[in-house]
């Protein structure tokens, strides 16, 4: 993971996400294969949400739920967060990034985006 301070040139990667300078770049997202570029203009919110065991934690990739769609990450079984992106359509990306915090300052940094109030 990289995080290097300074407003627009503040970048993120793991394993699975990468902040550019103009777009969030999910691996995965199409399983293996496929990559997914959100501009930070299309983010509307960005919702951090608890997970268990039953509510997005044991999900690899995919979804249970048309409404929501889990990029592809083998250690979500071991993490506790993740961020959901309202873009304006109906089915919102459930991302998991090793550090939570830090993608969804920049991902409100650069989109502009506030909480969402609605319950996911």
């Amino acid at each position: 993971m990289t995080r290097e301070g300074g407003d627009m040139s503040t970048s993120y990667q793991d394993g699975w996400i990468e902040c550019t300078p103009y777009a969030l770049r999910i691996r995965g997202y199409y399983f293996p294969w496929g990559t997914k570029t959100i501009p930070y203009a299309s983010i509307r919110t960005v919702t951090r949400v608890k997970m268990g065991l039953f509510s997005g934690q044991g999900r690899i990739w995919g979804t249970a739920n048309p409404r929501y769609w889990a990029s592809l990450d083998p250690r979500r079984l071991s993490k506790t967060e993740g961020l959901v992106l309202d873009t304006g359509k109906f089915v919102r990306p459930f991302i998991t990034p090793d550090d939570p915090a830090a993608v969804e300052s920049i991902l409100r940094e650069r989109s502009g985006a506030g909480p969402d109030d609605q319950d996911s």
